[in-house]
């Protein structure tokens, strides 16, 4: 079992940054791919970055690259999302979520665990 708790979102105006992070509870967390997810009002939940649990890959959503960075502290057990140039379109909850020797998929399905999701709001 693994708990994921979010940290870091808020008020930021455009063009401003955020560092979120996801702290995870559990012995095991190197061998999960962790990702980012986040979910706006009315739309449903999408893609942001991932990184692998073993080689460190990255990958991001199109609308994120060169702006996001995700990384990852195994001996913290937790995963970061910086953010950068925000964008009033990337308001939403932002989730992390974790898959047990996964690469990094875009897709929800696969992740075995959720956080509670940290709102992060982006003013014009």
């Amino acid at each position: 079992q693994v708990q994921l708790v979010e940290s870091g979102g808020g008020l930021v105006q455009a063009g401003g940054s955020l560092r979120l992070s996801c702290a995870a509870s559990g012995r095991t967390f190197s061998s999960y791919a962790m990702g980012w997810f986040r979910q706006a009002p009315g739309k449903e939940r999408e893609f942001v970055a991932a990184i692998s649990w073993r080689s460190g890959s990255t990958y991001y959503a199109d609308s994120v690259k060169g702006r996001f960075t995700i990384s990852r502290d195994n001996a913290k057990n937790t995963v970061y999302l910086q953010m950068n140039s925000l964008k009033p379109e990337d308001t939403a909850v932002y989730y992390c979520a974790a898959e047990e020797r996964g690469w990094g998929t875009r897709y929800l399905s696969p992740y075995d665990y959720w956080g509670q999701g940290t709102q992060v709001t982006v003013s014009s």
